[in-house]
């Protein structure tokens, strides 16, 4: 039974997600008071936040901080922008805030494919400050860009969250070829993940096929705090690249 959420719960969730994206800190109701315009007293928004974290939207880490979002808080959050992104709302309304420079790769897209396939991977890396791993099918290739940025990311500074993403990856690398071969994009957050070890982890994913026939997939992977609109926003812009080949 899906829980339902009033609009002012949805909004002060999906500040919520937002500001943690941003700060990597937990988000109290003063931060909220002080920064967005909720036309509500204060109290009143440390009682909406209470009602998000009663419905397991929102996980207060310890008893005196602000709250973070839960994966089920990340999930409706992300459910809400791939409303936003689909087909009909892409033809509807353009292409989205976050697009790749595909400039000066034309040539290399026909004359070298893996030259092309190796650029795309960096500057998807760099857009999102997550790992970027570019899978060609049949090739058994994998390339890989991120991992200066994606360790800088303040959840890297725990050991064991170093060892478990780099589980992860070795997962997703030795069951790649079992991912959904659906259009669009997937999102795996959190628990959600099929892989073990990937509690801490979303992982954004999606199929492509190039002009040539071959076939791969393009992924994000990161810690949960991930910036979901503008790495979604991205994952769509290679799409519609490989789509106008």
């Amino acid at each position: 039974m899906e829980i339902k959420l009033t609009d002012r719960q949805k909004k002060i969730l999906d500040i919520v997600v937002k500001e943690y994206v941003d700060s990597a800190q937990p988000v109290s109701s003063q931060l909220l008071e002080k920064k967005h315009n909720f036309g509500v007293s204060p109290a009143t928004l440390r009682a909406e936040m209470q009602k998000l974290t009663d419905k397991g939207f929102l996980l207060q880490p310890h008893t005196s901080a602000g709250r973070i979002p839960t994966d089920k808080g990340y999930r409706f959050f992300v459910n809400d922008l791939l409303k936003e992104t689909s087909p009909a709302a892409s033809q509807s309304g353009g292409q989205g805030k976050n697009t790749l420079e595909m400039k000066n790769w034309e040539g290399e897209k026909s004359d070298d494919v893996f030259r092309f396939i190796q650029n795309l991977t960096r500057q998807l890396a760099e857009e999102t400050r997550a790992l970027a791993l570019n899978y060609l099918d049949g090739e058994d290739m994998f390339w890989k860009e991120g991992w200066e940025e994606v360790l800088k990311e303040p959840e890297f500074s725990d050991q064991e969250n170093i060892l478990n993403f780099t589980e992860l990856l070795k997962d997703f690398e030795g069951n790649i070829e079992k991912l959904e071969k659906n259009p669009g994009v997937n999102i795996y957050i959190g628990k959600e993940n099929p892989l073990p070890k990937a509690k801490n982890f979303s992982v954004i994913s999606s199929h492509y096929r190039l002009p040539n026939g071959k076939e791969g997939f393009i992924s994000i992977l990161g810690p949960k705090r991930m910036a979901y609109e503008k790495n979604i926003d991205l994952i769509n812009s290679l799409m519609r690249l490989f789509d106008n080949f």
